[in-house]
């Protein structure tokens, strides 16, 4: 089985050096690193690899721009966003914006890959600071939530009903009806406002 493919982007030589040799220790061929929005968007559509790992601050292009740029020079690549900023409202737009996980600067290298092995496996992910400081005051029944935390573990439908012990229709009923209560348009909103709400972890 080949190694899940890592796009590396961030203009801090030194903690890309050590984000680089501590991935490709952890089992993923590291794309670049690239200092700039441009080169990523430019390195992403030319390589399309699994996973974009990309400073929110950088020359050239950042923040939603670079995101939505991504997403549309490699719509297969799952975004992950690295940064120093530990602010909720942050969180709330990359996610909305195509981006699947958030993961601060200061959090240990181990829960960096634990958030690209979500977003490899169809999931989110969202640093658990900041999950910690959002309002926990959802009106979602205690089995809306269950489904939505294996919904950003990365399981289809089938497999959550089989862990659940209900039907993939009760679970998609269970999925519409908490995606109507956070105001979401898909099931990934919904994962993310969840995780954002600090609802699911």
């Amino acid at each position: 089985m080949m190694n899940p493919r890592c796009l590396i982007a961030d203009d801090h030589p030194a903690l890309t050096s050590a984000v680089s040799s501590f991935l490709a220790e952890s089992g993923f061929d590291i794309v670049g690193p690239v200092p700039d929005g441009r080169r990523a968007v430019a390195l992403a559509s030319e390589e399309q690899p699994d996973l974009a790992l990309v400073d929110y601050r950088m020359p050239r292009l950042a923040g939603l721009e670079l995101v939505l740029a991504l997403r549309e020079a490699a719509p297969a690549t799952r975004i992950v966003v690295y940064t120093a900023d530990g602010d909720e409202g942050l969180a709330h737009e990359v996610l909305d914006a195509g981006a699947v996980a958030l993961v601060l600067k200061e959090a240990p290298l181990a829960d960096l890959v634990r958030a690209l092995e979500a977003a490899l496996a169809g999931g989110s992910y969202l640093d658990p600071a900041l999950a910690r400081m959002a309002p926990k005051n959802s009106k979602l029944t205690q089995r809306e939530l269950d489904v939505l935390g294996l919904l950003a573990e990365g399981l289809q439908h089938e497999e959550i009903g089989r862990r659940l012990g209900i039907s993939s229709e009760t679970v998609r009923t269970h999925l519409r009806k908490a995606s109507d209560r956070l105001g979401a348009a898909s099931r990934t909103q919904a994962v993310a406002t969840a995780l954002r709400m600090g609802l699911i972890t």
